[in-house]
């Protein structure tokens, strides 16, 4: 008996002690970040489930932090729905994300873009499925959470951070704020022990930083055509 006690998260998969994060139980993907994987159970994003990033306003630099993973999966499409900015193309390019598998989605009703989500993580058609929304309730999060757990995708939904006082039943849940030369991590939910130090995690400069034409758009005063530059869904 003592023996059983001693180990008994070996009992079964599923089981982890407090102290310990959980082993996982379905495939990971490396987030890209070795200070972020070392802090997520299966030492990386965990596909068929719905992850969150909650984030201060979107452009925050969410998609920065993503664009390894979302490369790793690429063999298949990614898809955006209702992203705040319509995907630049050239920015999308420099990232190392394929063009040609980049599948936008936009609805005039929530209704019809949690339909959508739910129907592409059904059908396990795309590598990642990358969904913007200020409200869910959590009726729609559950349903949205039950049908990525029958398909290998990279689910997540970005939300605002206000979202953090809501309960939800994402397996992960990430604090997403703009700090210095990236972003700032807190790991709000996870399978494991609370973490309450933040995560610093430096990201590749935006393609908009690095363009010279943005750059002397800044020095002018001439007006700067709408959509002229690469959206901030980049940031």
């Amino acid at each position: 008996m003592s023996a059983l006690l001693k180990n008994v998260e070996d009992i079964h998969p599923a089981l982890w002690r407090g102290s310990q994060l959980a082993r996982s139980q379905g495939q990971t993907v490396d987030t890209g970040y070795a200070m972020l994987s070392a802090e997520l159970p299966g030492g990386g994003w965990p596909l068929g489930t719905l992850i969150e990033l909650l984030v201060q306003q979107p452009g925050v630099g969410e998609v920065r932090l993503l664009r390894p993973a979302l490369a790793a999966v690429s063999k298949r499409p990614i898809a955006f729905v209702q992203p705040p900015h319509s995907p630049n193309a050239l920015a999308f390019a420099y990232l190392g994300v394929p063009l040609d598998k980049l599948l936008q989605v936009r609805a005039s009703k929530l209704a019809d873009a949690l339909w959508s989500a739910e129907q592409i993580l059904k059908t396990g058609s795309c590598g990642a499925l990358v969904f913007w929304q200020q409200y869910a309730r959590t009726e729609s999060l559950r349903r949205l959470h039950m049908a990525a757990q029958s398909s290998e995708t990279l689910f997540l939904m970005v939300r605002p951070l206000a979202s953090a006082a809501d309960s939800s039943p994402a397996t992960l849940r990430l604090c997403v704020r703009p700090a210095g030369d990236g972003i700032a991590v807190d790991i709000i939910k996870r399978k494991g022990p609370i973490r309450a130090e933040r995560l610093s995690v430096t990201l590749q400069p935006s393609p908009v930083l690095l363009s010279p034409h943005a750059r002397v758009r800044r020095h002018t005063s001439t007006p700067v055509v709408a959509g002229s530059v690469p959206s901030t869904l980049v940031a």
